[in-house]
């Protein structure tokens, strides 16, 4: 097993390399890199900022006008297993934990944040939770494993709000406040690519903020219970500026990636890393360029890991510290699966696997 995910892991770093040797290209296309994102056809314009890869050949999208889309064949087609009804949500993430099960997080104020799951393939779909409080509007979701796992939503009574469930999405509870922190004036969470909220090992998760004075990560080691949090260095002090996205390998090495999302505006500082599990956050040396909303790391690496955004995709090969920019198609969130494979998905139908050619 030891041999065979080191290849995996030399075969995959090989292929994200392989794009930092490619000719200038038109947005989303390498064409004579020897690796680079390859575009699958998903016959819908939806945008899809919850991406949930299981392996090589399958993995769940959810997006825009209630979209929700499954391939079992490696992305050569896309099945629609949209939820009937809800053409009027807008999904933002999905964890998915096989071909047949999955669970989906709608965001919006109110009622309109609510949470699906399904357990045969997308063909039927149970809503298992419907925020009723007007003032709650959750962003995004994680799992520790096929039970446990969190929704968050921004500041109820000036404190992240922390749904929970023990059996797989199934039901959910609202979890006590009284070990989460106060939020700052202005501070909330962005529903971008659905890793404002992620996790590493059994019990440890992670909670990255924006629009408040400061950009943080807060950060539980006990499922959601009590937290602590850490300013970064990513900009904040505006509604559109913070952390995105981030990705941590295990419970000690992590990335936070993000930036100011309007297009008019400068990310001088997109990126910054951690080496004590969240406790402290250097900026990265040669940030991305511009707002990057989602990051992953390559699976069995230490060192290599991928951000993307709008207006492109990057590569670290050292961490974190330093970013190169490798690809200039947009992508709102990536993922990475432990058997090799990462996938990236954003506006358009935009779904692309990361892809070597002899």
């Amino acid at each position: 097993m030891g041999k065979t995910r080191r290849m995996m892991s030399v075969g995959l770093i090989g292929a994200a390399l392989a794009l930092t040797l490619a000719a200038p290209a038109r947005a989303g296309e390498t064409p004579t890199a020897a690796a680079g994102w390859q575009v699958t056809p998903t016959g819908t314009d939806a945008r899809f900022r919850g991406l949930a890869p299981v392996d090589r050949g399958t993995a769940w999208a959810a997006g825009s006008k209630g979209t929700v889309l499954r391939t079992t064949d490696g992305g050569r087609s896309w099945r629609n297993v949209s939820p009937a009804g809800a053409g009027d949500l807008e999904f933002r993430d999905v964890e998915a934990f096989d071909a047949r099960r999955a669970v989906v997080l709608a965001i919006g104020e109110g009622e309109a944040s609510r949470v699906l799951r399904t357990e045969d393939g997308g063909a039927t779909w149970t809503e298992s939770f419907r925020n009723t409080d007007a003032r709650a509007f959750y962003d995004c979701m994680t799992f520790f494993d096929r039970r446990h796992g969190l929704a968050m939503s921004d500041p109820v009574d000036g404190k992240y709000r922390i749904l929970s469930t023990r059996d797989g999405g199934r039901s959910w509870q609202v979890l006590p406040s009284a070990g989460m922190p106060d939020a700052l004036p202005g501070e909330a969470g962005f529903a971008a690519s659905g890793q404002c909220l992620v996790s590493a090992g059994p019990r440890d998760v992670w909670l990255a903020t924006g629009g408040g004075a400061t950009a943080r990560v807060l950060h539980s080691a006990d499922r959601g219970l009590t937290w602590t949090a850490t300013d970064t260095p990513v900009p904040a002090g505006d509604p559109a500026r913070g952390v995105f996205g981030l990705a941590f390998r295990d419970r000690t090495h992590g990335i936070a990636v993000g930036g100011d999302y309007r297009k008019d505006q400068p990310s001088p500082q997109a990126g910054a890393v951690s080496t004590d599990g969240g406790r402290t956050w250097r900026p990265s040396a040669t940030p991305p360029p511009a707002y990057r909303s989602g990051v992953a790391w390559l699976p069995h690496s230490r060192t290599a890991a991928l951000a993307v955004g709008p207006t492109g995709t990057d590569l670290t090969t050292d961490g974190g510290s330093t970013w190169r920019t490798v690809d200039t198609g947009s992508y709102d969130t990536v993922d990475c699966t432990s058997d090799g494979s990462c996938w990236a998905s954003g506006e358009k139908g935009r779904i692309a696997r990361l892809a070597t050619r002899p």
